[in-house]
């Protein structure tokens, strides 16, 4: 068993992300048995093929290969062999799913919603964070997750875990991670112009700094006394991924540049046009589909209603007064 789980370290540090939560070692001792016992087998027939080649080749041209009807003995190992394997990843991978489903009973809880193209979430102190899952170290953590647009996927490589999230209904999945540091979060499911963009990092605190954090974010949507408006408004754009679809430079992307748009007409789709001042900004967060500027598509923009309060819209239209 110490040489099994030596080779394995060792293919896992060659191969393989750091493994990061206590259900990545189980994960990977099944990925290594079934791709090393797989390799072997390989090996194994190209050897006998290898040896048939050259022990029943032609020795001249008036040979006559006899007729073999069947080998019971034969038959019987191979079907047997692989039934067993079959038995025994099926039992393996059978305990490493209830492992990974079973939510310990003292684990923490977050909400997680995904929308294009980002990830947000929700703490049970009432928290908020976008693009960052904040986590205590050595303690279980139930994910609850939930869609606002279309079909995501949550995956941590160094954790192992991955699990789609659907519109209008919940998923959940778990996990512990030991030590503290960081993970990258992928979305693995496409969603979109934006999608190879909709990551995330879990943050894992050591007990007290997890503590320290959840009570100086227990206000969620206040501004930090450190910026300014248009600073947190600035902040609050990349939070909420909007610099995914709207540039600032004056490129054209998903949506409208911000670039010198404050202030300007805008022609929309029907022809009219409407001044972009503080309450058309307003409108397109909070209902995007209202008014859709001339060239670009419609139902692209989440709407962000019920997300972003009055003070955090009035923080990004300062930010956006500010790009000249």
């Amino acid at each position: 068993m110490n040489l099994f789980n030596d080779l394995l370290n060792w293919l896992n540090d060659l191969f393989l992300p750091p493994a990061k939560s206590t259900l990545a070692h189980q994960t990977d001792a099944l990925f290594w048995f079934v791709h090393l016992s797989s390799f072997v087998l390989t090996i194994g027939l190209i050897a006998v093929i290898v040896y048939f080649i050259i022990k029943y080749r032609r020795q001249s041209e008036d040979e006559v290969t006899p007729l073999i009807t069947h080998n019971n003995q034969l038959e019987v190992t191979w079907s047997v062999i692989p039934l067993i394997l079959v038995i025994v990843v099926f039992g393996w991978g059978y305990k490493v799913f209830v492992n990974q489903q079973v939510v310990p009973d003292d684990a923490y809880e977050v909400n997680v919603t995904a929308q294009k193209w980002l990830w947000r979430f929700e703490y049970e102190n009432g928290a908020t964070s976008t693009g960052q899952l904040h986590v205590p170290e050595d303690r279980p953590v139930k994910l609850v997750m939930s869609s606002n647009d279309v079909i995501h996927s949550f995956f941590v490589p160094a954790f192992r875990i991955k699990q789609d999230v659907v519109p209008g209904r919940y998923t959940e999945m778990w996990f512990n991670a030991p030590d503290p540091g960081e993970a990258q979060v992928f979305c693995t499911e496409y969603c979109g112009t934006g999608h190879s963009d909709m990551m995330a990092t879990v943050v894992v605190h050591e007990q007290g700094e997890f503590e320290d954090w959840l009570a100086e974010n227990s206000g969620g949507g206040s501004k930090p006394d450190d910026l300014s408006p248009a600073e947190w408004g600035e902040q609050l754009t990349q939070q909420n991924a909007c610099r995914t679809c709207h540039s600032i430079d004056g490129s054209k992307m998903t949506g409208p540049s911000w670039k010198g748009i404050f202030g300007h007409e805008a022609t929309l789709s029907d022809g009219s046009t409407v001044t972009v001042d503080e309450n058309y900004i307003r409108e397109s967060i909070l209902e995007p589909e209202a008014k859709i500027v001339e060239g670009y598509q419609a139902g692209l923009m989440p709407t962000y209603q019920g997300q972003l309060n009055d003070k955090q819209i009035n923080a990004i239209i300062e930010y956006i007064k500010t790009l000249k």
